[in-house]
Protein backbone atom coordinates (compact mmCIF):
# COMPACT_ATOMS: atom_id res chain seq x y z
CA UNK A 1 0.00 0.00 0.00
CA UNK A 2 1.23 3.49 -0.91
CA UNK A 3 -0.12 6.77 0.39
CA UNK A 4 0.92 9.87 -1.55
CA UNK A 5 0.61 13.26 0.18
CA UNK A 6 0.32 16.26 -2.11
CA UNK A 7 0.04 19.97 -1.52
CA UNK A 8 -2.09 22.12 -3.85
CA UNK A 9 -1.20 25.82 -4.11
CA UNK A 10 -3.68 28.33 -5.50
CA UNK A 11 -3.40 32.11 -5.76
CA UNK A 12 -4.46 34.88 -8.11
CA UNK A 13 -1.15 35.08 -9.99
CA UNK A 14 -1.42 31.49 -11.27
CA UNK A 15 -3.35 30.26 -14.30
CA UNK A 16 -4.19 27.09 -12.39
CA UNK A 17 -3.33 25.29 -9.17
CA UNK A 18 0.16 23.92 -8.56
CA UNK A 19 0.25 20.35 -7.29
CA UNK A 20 3.41 19.11 -5.57
CA UNK A 21 4.00 15.76 -3.95
CA UNK A 22 5.60 16.12 -0.52
CA UNK A 23 5.67 12.51 0.68
CA UNK A 24 5.00 8.91 -0.30
CA UNK A 25 4.30 6.51 2.57
CA UNK A 26 4.52 2.74 2.07
CA UNK A 27 2.83 0.15 4.26
CA UNK A 28 2.87 -3.64 4.30
CA UNK A 29 1.14 -5.91 6.80
CA UNK A 30 -0.85 -4.15 9.49
CA UNK A 31 1.02 -3.95 12.78
CA UNK A 32 0.59 -1.70 15.82
CA UNK A 33 3.98 -0.11 15.09
CA UNK A 34 3.02 0.97 11.56
CA UNK A 35 -0.64 1.89 12.01
CA UNK A 36 -1.00 5.47 10.85
CA UNK A 37 1.87 7.93 10.93
CA UNK A 38 5.00 7.34 12.98
CA UNK A 39 6.65 10.23 14.79
CA UNK A 40 9.52 10.41 12.30
CA UNK A 41 7.11 10.31 9.35
CA UNK A 42 5.01 13.02 10.90
CA UNK A 43 8.05 15.22 11.46
CA UNK A 44 9.29 14.65 7.91
CA UNK A 45 5.85 15.36 6.47
CA UNK A 46 5.51 18.60 8.45
CA UNK A 47 8.99 19.71 7.41
CA UNK A 48 8.24 19.09 3.72
CA UNK A 49 4.89 20.87 3.85
CA UNK A 50 6.52 23.80 5.65
CA UNK A 51 9.32 24.05 3.10
CA UNK A 52 6.96 23.96 0.12
CA UNK A 53 4.44 26.33 1.66
CA UNK A 54 7.05 28.92 2.70
CA UNK A 55 8.69 28.87 -0.73
CA UNK A 56 5.38 29.69 -2.44
CA UNK A 57 4.44 32.32 0.18
CA UNK A 58 7.81 34.05 -0.21
CA UNK A 59 7.64 34.00 -4.02
CA UNK A 60 4.12 35.42 -4.03
CA UNK A 61 5.08 38.22 -1.60
CA UNK A 62 8.12 39.22 -3.67
CA UNK A 63 5.95 39.40 -6.81
CA UNK A 64 3.50 41.64 -4.96
CA UNK A 65 6.35 44.00 -4.08
CA UNK A 66 7.83 44.21 -7.56
CA UNK A 67 5.53 46.95 -8.93
CA UNK A 68 6.58 50.44 -7.84
CA UNK A 69 4.01 51.76 -5.31
CA UNK A 70 4.03 55.17 -7.09
CA UNK A 71 4.06 54.39 -10.81
CA UNK A 72 3.41 50.61 -10.82
CA UNK A 73 6.45 50.01 -13.02
CA UNK A 74 8.06 46.64 -12.43
CA UNK A 75 11.29 46.97 -10.36
CA UNK A 76 14.31 45.03 -11.62
CA UNK A 77 16.40 42.48 -9.77
CA UNK A 78 19.74 43.63 -8.38
CA UNK A 79 20.61 40.14 -7.13
CA UNK A 80 19.54 37.61 -4.60
CA UNK A 81 20.76 35.86 -1.46
CA UNK A 82 19.45 33.28 1.00
CA UNK A 83 18.07 34.22 4.39
CA UNK A 84 17.72 31.68 7.19
CA UNK A 85 14.34 31.54 8.91
CA UNK A 86 13.73 29.25 11.88
CA UNK A 87 10.27 27.79 12.41
CA UNK A 88 8.62 25.08 14.49
CA UNK A 89 8.90 22.77 11.49
CA UNK A 90 12.47 23.30 10.46
CA UNK A 91 15.25 25.70 9.60
CA UNK A 92 14.55 27.14 6.16
CA UNK A 93 16.76 28.85 3.61
CA UNK A 94 14.59 31.25 1.63
CA UNK A 95 15.75 32.87 -1.58
CA UNK A 96 15.51 36.62 -1.04
CA UNK A 97 15.78 38.82 -4.19
CA UNK A 98 17.05 42.37 -3.85
CA UNK A 99 15.15 44.84 -6.04
CA UNK A 100 16.23 48.20 -7.46
CA UNK A 101 14.00 51.05 -6.31
CA UNK A 102 12.16 52.88 -9.06
CA UNK A 103 13.64 56.19 -10.28
CA UNK A 104 10.23 57.89 -10.38
CA UNK A 105 10.61 59.17 -6.81
CA UNK A 106 13.72 60.19 -4.82
CA UNK A 107 14.54 57.56 -2.18
CA UNK A 108 17.27 57.16 0.43
CA UNK A 109 18.19 53.64 -0.73
CA UNK A 110 18.79 52.47 -4.28
CA UNK A 111 17.65 48.93 -3.60
CA UNK A 112 15.73 46.91 -1.02
CA UNK A 113 15.02 43.32 -0.02
CA UNK A 114 11.28 42.74 0.54
CA UNK A 115 11.68 39.49 2.49
CA UNK A 116 14.46 40.81 4.71
CA UNK A 117 12.27 43.77 5.65
CA UNK A 118 9.14 41.73 6.42
CA UNK A 119 11.08 39.04 8.35
CA UNK A 120 13.51 41.07 10.51
CA UNK A 121 13.65 38.64 13.45
CA UNK A 122 14.40 35.48 11.43
CA UNK A 123 12.52 33.34 13.96
CA UNK A 124 8.83 32.45 13.85
CA UNK A 125 6.81 33.97 16.76
CA UNK A 126 5.29 30.59 17.69
CA UNK A 127 8.75 29.06 17.98
CA UNK A 128 9.81 31.89 20.29
CA UNK A 129 6.62 31.40 22.27
CA UNK A 130 7.16 27.67 22.79
CA UNK A 131 10.83 28.10 23.64
CA UNK A 132 9.99 30.82 26.14
CA UNK A 133 7.08 28.96 27.69
CA UNK A 134 8.80 25.62 28.18
CA UNK A 135 12.07 27.19 29.36
CA UNK A 136 10.08 28.92 32.10
CA UNK A 137 8.75 25.54 33.28
CA UNK A 138 11.87 23.36 32.98
CA UNK A 139 15.60 23.69 32.39
CA UNK A 140 16.93 25.09 29.13
CA UNK A 141 18.49 21.74 28.25
CA UNK A 142 15.24 19.82 28.77
CA UNK A 143 13.40 22.40 26.68
CA UNK A 144 15.79 21.77 23.78
CA UNK A 145 15.38 17.99 24.16
CA UNK A 146 11.57 18.24 24.22
CA UNK A 147 11.26 20.48 21.16
CA UNK A 148 13.70 18.44 19.09
CA UNK A 149 12.01 15.18 20.12
CA UNK A 150 8.51 16.12 18.96
CA UNK A 151 9.12 18.68 16.20
CA UNK A 152 11.22 18.61 13.00
CA UNK A 153 13.58 21.33 14.19
CA UNK A 154 16.98 21.89 15.74
CA UNK A 155 17.73 24.43 18.43
CA UNK A 156 20.23 24.91 21.25
CA UNK A 157 20.40 26.14 24.80
CA UNK A 158 21.85 29.52 23.80
CA UNK A 159 18.91 30.23 21.47
CA UNK A 160 16.33 29.25 24.08
CA UNK A 161 18.10 31.34 26.73
CA UNK A 162 18.29 34.34 24.36
CA UNK A 163 14.62 34.18 23.37
CA UNK A 164 13.43 33.89 26.98
CA UNK A 165 15.51 36.90 28.01
CA UNK A 166 14.38 38.81 24.94
CA UNK A 167 10.72 38.22 25.83
CA UNK A 168 11.27 39.11 29.50
CA UNK A 169 13.10 42.33 28.63
CA UNK A 170 10.26 43.30 26.31
CA UNK A 171 7.80 42.74 29.18
CA UNK A 172 10.00 44.86 31.43
CA UNK A 173 10.03 47.62 28.83
CA UNK A 174 6.22 47.72 28.86
CA UNK A 175 6.08 48.19 32.63
CA UNK A 176 5.19 51.73 33.66
CA UNK A 177 7.28 54.01 35.85
CA UNK A 178 7.70 53.28 39.53
CA UNK A 179 5.65 55.38 41.98
CA UNK A 180 5.58 55.71 45.73
CA UNK A 181 1.77 55.85 45.80
CA UNK A 182 -0.84 54.41 43.45
CA UNK A 183 -3.97 55.67 45.21
CA UNK A 184 -5.89 57.77 42.68
CA UNK A 185 -8.76 60.22 43.10
CA UNK A 186 -10.53 61.15 46.33
CA UNK A 187 -13.34 59.64 48.49
CA UNK A 188 -15.98 61.48 46.42
CA UNK A 189 -14.68 59.84 43.23
CA UNK A 190 -14.53 56.42 44.88
CA UNK A 191 -18.21 56.63 45.90
CA UNK A 192 -19.20 57.08 42.25
CA UNK A 193 -17.42 53.91 41.13
CA UNK A 194 -19.46 50.77 40.35
CA UNK A 195 -20.01 48.30 43.14
CA UNK A 196 -16.69 46.49 43.68
CA UNK A 197 -16.12 42.79 43.16
CA UNK A 198 -15.32 40.39 45.99
CA UNK A 199 -12.42 41.43 48.25
CA UNK A 200 -8.91 40.53 47.13
CA UNK A 201 -6.47 38.66 49.34
CA UNK A 202 -2.80 39.19 48.59
CA UNK A 203 -0.04 37.19 50.22
CA UNK A 204 3.63 38.18 49.94
CA UNK A 205 6.58 36.09 51.02
CA UNK A 206 10.23 35.55 50.18
CA UNK A 207 12.59 32.80 49.11
CA UNK A 208 16.29 32.41 48.41
CA UNK A 209 18.18 31.37 45.28
CA UNK A 210 21.80 30.21 44.82
CA UNK A 211 23.82 33.13 43.49
CA UNK A 212 26.70 33.46 41.09
CA UNK A 213 28.68 36.55 40.15
CA UNK A 214 30.75 36.21 36.99
CA UNK A 215 32.99 33.19 37.39
CA UNK A 216 32.35 33.06 41.13
CA UNK A 217 29.97 30.13 41.53
CA UNK A 218 29.93 30.32 45.33
CA UNK A 219 28.49 33.78 45.79
CA UNK A 220 25.96 32.73 48.45
CA UNK A 221 22.26 33.45 48.09
CA UNK A 222 20.02 36.33 47.14
CA UNK A 223 16.40 37.00 48.10
CA UNK A 224 13.39 36.73 45.82
CA UNK A 225 9.98 38.18 46.73
CA UNK A 226 6.92 36.31 45.49
CA UNK A 227 3.26 37.22 45.80
CA UNK A 228 -0.14 35.83 44.92
CA UNK A 229 -3.47 37.63 44.58
CA UNK A 230 -6.67 35.62 45.05
CA UNK A 231 -10.25 36.61 44.23
CA UNK A 232 -13.39 34.55 44.64
CA UNK A 233 -14.53 34.65 41.01
CA UNK A 234 -11.27 35.25 39.14
CA UNK A 235 -8.11 33.29 38.50
CA UNK A 236 -5.26 33.84 40.90
CA UNK A 237 -2.34 35.95 39.72
CA UNK A 238 1.30 35.73 40.75
CA UNK A 239 4.21 38.12 40.66
CA UNK A 240 7.84 38.01 41.70
CA UNK A 241 11.10 39.93 41.59
CA UNK A 242 14.67 39.83 42.84
CA UNK A 243 15.32 42.09 45.82
CA UNK A 244 18.04 44.75 45.27
CA UNK A 245 17.78 44.24 41.50
CA UNK A 246 14.23 45.17 40.51
CA UNK A 247 13.71 48.93 40.22
CA UNK A 248 9.90 48.76 39.93
CA UNK A 249 8.63 46.35 42.62
CA UNK A 250 5.61 48.42 43.63
CA UNK A 251 4.60 49.03 40.00
CA UNK A 252 4.85 45.26 39.41
CA UNK A 253 2.49 44.53 42.31
CA UNK A 254 0.12 47.27 41.18
CA UNK A 255 -0.07 45.83 37.65
CA UNK A 256 -0.93 42.41 39.08
CA UNK A 257 -3.76 43.93 41.13
CA UNK A 258 -5.02 45.82 38.08
CA UNK A 259 -5.11 42.53 36.18
CA UNK A 260 -7.36 41.25 38.97
CA UNK A 261 -9.72 44.19 38.38
CA UNK A 262 -8.84 46.22 41.49
CA UNK A 263 -10.95 49.36 42.05
CA UNK A 264 -10.21 52.12 44.52
CA UNK A 265 -13.39 51.24 46.46
CA UNK A 266 -12.59 47.53 46.65
CA UNK A 267 -11.50 45.86 49.87
CA UNK A 268 -8.08 44.22 49.78
CA UNK A 269 -6.12 42.38 52.47
CA UNK A 270 -2.34 42.14 52.39
CA UNK A 271 -0.70 39.32 54.35
CA UNK A 272 3.06 39.30 54.81
CA UNK A 273 5.84 38.20 57.13
CA UNK A 274 6.53 41.80 58.19
CA UNK A 275 10.00 42.14 56.62
CA UNK A 276 11.12 45.64 55.68
CA UNK A 277 10.94 44.92 51.94
CA UNK A 278 7.40 43.58 51.89
CA UNK A 279 6.14 46.02 54.52
CA UNK A 280 7.08 48.99 52.32
CA UNK A 281 6.02 47.25 49.11
CA UNK A 282 2.34 46.95 50.02
CA UNK A 283 1.76 50.50 51.26
CA UNK A 284 -0.20 53.19 49.34
CA UNK A 285 -1.66 50.83 46.75
CA UNK A 286 -5.31 51.09 47.74
CA UNK A 287 -7.32 53.27 50.16
CA UNK A 288 -9.33 50.20 51.24
CA UNK A 289 -6.25 48.10 51.99
CA UNK A 290 -5.90 46.19 55.25
CA UNK A 291 -2.43 45.02 56.26
CA UNK A 292 -2.10 41.91 58.39
CA UNK A 293 1.03 40.34 59.84
CA UNK A 294 1.05 36.63 59.04
CA UNK A 295 0.12 34.59 62.12
CA UNK A 296 2.23 31.67 60.94
CA UNK A 297 5.45 33.69 61.25
CA UNK A 298 4.49 34.86 64.74
CA UNK A 299 3.67 31.43 66.11
CA UNK A 300 6.74 29.91 64.41
CA UNK A 301 9.06 32.34 66.23
CA UNK A 302 7.35 31.75 69.56
CA UNK A 303 7.62 27.97 69.09
CA UNK A 304 11.38 28.32 68.51
CA UNK A 305 11.76 30.38 71.72
CA UNK A 306 9.76 27.85 73.72
CA UNK A 307 12.05 25.08 72.51
CA UNK A 308 15.08 27.14 73.56
CA UNK A 309 13.51 27.72 77.00
CA UNK A 310 13.38 23.98 77.64
CA UNK A 311 17.18 23.87 77.89
CA UNK A 312 17.59 26.74 80.38
CA UNK A 313 19.41 26.19 83.70
CA UNK A 314 17.32 25.38 86.77
CA UNK A 315 16.66 28.77 88.34
CA UNK A 316 13.70 30.24 90.22
CA UNK A 317 13.38 33.24 87.87
CA UNK A 318 13.41 31.07 84.76
CA UNK A 319 10.84 28.44 85.67
CA UNK A 320 7.94 30.41 84.16
CA UNK A 321 9.60 31.44 80.86
CA UNK A 322 7.69 28.86 78.81
CA UNK A 323 4.41 29.91 80.38
CA UNK A 324 5.19 33.59 79.80
CA UNK A 325 5.89 32.89 76.14
CA UNK A 326 2.54 31.13 75.92
CA UNK A 327 0.93 34.24 77.43
CA UNK A 328 2.66 36.37 74.76
CA UNK A 329 1.17 34.11 72.11
CA UNK A 330 -2.31 34.39 73.68
CA UNK A 331 -2.12 38.19 73.83
CA UNK A 332 -0.99 38.44 70.20
CA UNK A 333 -3.71 35.99 69.10
CA UNK A 334 -6.23 38.43 70.54
CA UNK A 335 -4.49 41.50 69.11
CA UNK A 336 -3.25 42.86 72.47
CA UNK A 337 0.18 44.08 71.36
CA UNK A 338 0.66 46.31 74.42
CA UNK A 339 0.37 43.47 76.93
CA UNK A 340 2.44 41.14 74.75
CA UNK A 341 5.31 43.66 74.71
CA UNK A 342 5.02 44.11 78.46
CA UNK A 343 5.38 40.37 79.07
CA UNK A 344 8.32 40.17 76.68
CA UNK A 345 9.97 43.01 78.56
CA UNK A 346 9.56 41.05 81.81
CA UNK A 347 11.04 37.92 80.20
CA UNK A 348 14.00 39.93 78.95
CA UNK A 349 14.65 41.44 82.40
CA UNK A 350 14.57 38.00 84.05
CA UNK A 351 16.94 36.53 81.47
CA UNK A 352 19.41 39.40 81.84
CA UNK A 353 19.33 39.21 85.64
CA UNK A 354 20.03 35.49 85.68
CA UNK A 355 22.62 35.88 82.94
CA UNK A 356 24.56 38.36 85.07
CA UNK A 357 24.18 36.20 88.16
CA UNK A 358 25.40 33.02 86.38
CA UNK A 359 28.21 34.80 84.51
CA UNK A 360 26.98 34.64 80.92
CA UNK A 361 25.42 31.23 80.35
CA UNK A 362 25.34 30.62 76.60
CA UNK A 363 21.76 29.29 76.46
CA UNK A 364 20.42 32.26 78.42
CA UNK A 365 22.36 34.75 76.28
CA UNK A 366 21.08 33.15 73.08
CA UNK A 367 17.45 33.14 74.23
CA UNK A 368 17.76 36.73 75.49
CA UNK A 369 18.99 37.83 72.05
CA UNK A 370 16.14 35.96 70.34
CA UNK A 371 13.55 37.56 72.67
CA UNK A 372 14.95 41.02 71.92
CA UNK A 373 14.79 40.39 68.18
CA UNK A 374 11.19 39.16 68.48
CA UNK A 375 10.29 42.19 70.57
CA UNK A 376 11.68 44.50 67.87
CA UNK A 377 9.79 42.50 65.24
CA UNK A 378 6.48 42.99 67.08
CA UNK A 379 7.15 46.69 67.73
CA UNK A 380 7.92 47.27 64.01
CA UNK A 381 4.76 45.44 62.91
CA UNK A 382 2.41 46.32 65.77
CA UNK A 383 0.11 48.23 63.42
CA UNK A 384 -0.36 45.09 61.32
CA UNK A 385 -1.44 42.82 64.18
CA UNK A 386 -5.25 42.44 64.33
CA UNK A 387 -7.41 40.29 66.58
CA UNK A 388 -6.59 36.96 64.93
CA UNK A 389 -9.23 35.16 66.97
CA UNK A 390 -11.99 37.35 65.54
CA UNK A 391 -10.67 37.07 61.99
CA UNK A 392 -10.46 33.30 62.28
CA UNK A 393 -14.00 33.14 63.69
CA UNK A 394 -15.38 35.01 60.67
CA UNK A 395 -13.38 33.00 58.15
CA UNK A 396 -10.97 35.78 57.23
CA UNK A 397 -7.38 35.07 56.20
CA UNK A 398 -4.72 35.14 58.93
CA UNK A 399 -1.90 33.15 57.34
CA UNK A 400 0.22 33.19 54.18
CA UNK A 401 0.23 29.41 53.91
CA UNK A 402 -1.06 29.76 50.33
CA UNK A 403 1.95 31.94 49.54
CA UNK A 404 4.35 29.31 50.88
CA UNK A 405 3.06 27.02 48.14
CA UNK A 406 3.43 29.87 45.65
CA UNK A 407 7.10 30.32 46.57
CA UNK A 408 7.53 26.60 45.93
CA UNK A 409 5.64 26.81 42.62
CA UNK A 410 7.30 29.96 41.28
CA UNK A 411 10.83 29.73 42.66
CA UNK A 412 11.76 26.38 44.18
CA UNK A 413 10.62 24.00 41.43
CA UNK A 414 12.54 25.88 38.74
CA UNK A 415 15.50 27.38 40.59
CA UNK A 416 16.19 25.52 43.83
CA UNK A 417 14.85 21.98 44.28
CA UNK A 418 16.83 19.41 42.29
CA UNK A 419 18.35 22.28 40.32
CA UNK A 420 22.14 22.55 40.56
CA UNK A 421 22.33 25.87 38.72
CA UNK A 422 23.44 29.10 40.29
CA UNK A 423 21.83 32.27 39.05
CA UNK A 424 22.75 35.85 38.40
CA UNK A 425 20.27 38.36 39.76
CA UNK A 426 19.37 39.48 36.24
CA UNK A 427 18.89 35.93 34.95
CA UNK A 428 16.67 34.94 37.87
CA UNK A 429 14.62 38.13 37.67
CA UNK A 430 13.95 37.80 33.94
CA UNK A 431 13.05 34.12 34.26
CA UNK A 432 10.61 34.97 37.06
CA UNK A 433 8.72 37.41 34.82
CA UNK A 434 8.18 34.79 32.11
CA UNK A 435 7.40 31.99 34.58
CA UNK A 436 4.74 34.08 36.29
CA UNK A 437 3.12 34.93 32.96
CA UNK A 438 3.10 31.22 32.09
CA UNK A 439 1.57 30.21 35.43
CA UNK A 440 -0.96 33.05 35.17
CA UNK A 441 -1.95 31.85 31.66
CA UNK A 442 -1.03 35.28 30.25
CA UNK A 443 1.98 34.43 28.09
CA UNK A 444 0.01 33.49 24.95
CA UNK A 445 -1.98 36.71 25.22
CA UNK A 446 1.24 38.71 25.57
CA UNK A 447 2.73 37.15 22.41
CA UNK A 448 -0.58 37.72 20.65
CA UNK A 449 -0.32 41.42 21.49
CA UNK A 450 3.21 41.57 20.10
CA UNK A 451 2.33 39.56 17.00
CA UNK A 452 -1.35 40.30 16.21
CA UNK A 453 -1.55 37.80 13.32
CA UNK A 454 -0.30 34.97 15.52
CA UNK A 455 -3.05 32.32 16.02
CA UNK A 456 -4.66 32.73 19.42
CA UNK A 457 -5.68 29.11 20.00
CA UNK A 458 -3.89 28.14 23.20
CA UNK A 459 -1.77 25.02 23.19
CA UNK A 460 -2.93 22.79 26.01
CA UNK A 461 -0.13 22.02 28.46
CA UNK A 462 0.09 20.74 31.96
CA UNK A 463 2.72 21.82 34.43
CA UNK A 464 4.59 18.80 35.77
CA UNK A 465 4.75 18.51 39.54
Amino acid sequence: MKVRVQIIVEHEGLDGPIVEEVACLCRGDLMPETLGLTLDEGKTLLAQIQKTMVAHQAAEYVEQQRPCPDCSQRQANKGEHDIVYRTLFGRLQITSPRLYTCACQPREKGSFSPLAEVLPERTAPELKYLQTKWASLMSYGLTVDLLEEVLPMQTNVAAVFHHLHQAAERMEGELGEEQVMFVEGCPVDWEELPLPAEPLTVGIDGGFVHAREGENRKAGWFEVIVGKSMAAEKKSKRFGFVVDYDEKPKRRLHEMLQAQGLQMNQAITFLSDGGDTVRNLQLYLSPQAEHVLDWFHITMRITVMKQMAKGLPDHEMLKDVEGDLERVKWYLWHGNVFRALQVMGEIEMDLQSVDCEMAGTERITKLDKTVQEFQGYIEANGGFIPNYEDRSHYGEAISTAFVESTVNEVVSRRMVKKQQMRWTRQGAHLLLQVRNQTLNDDLRETFGRWYPAMPQAEISTQLAA
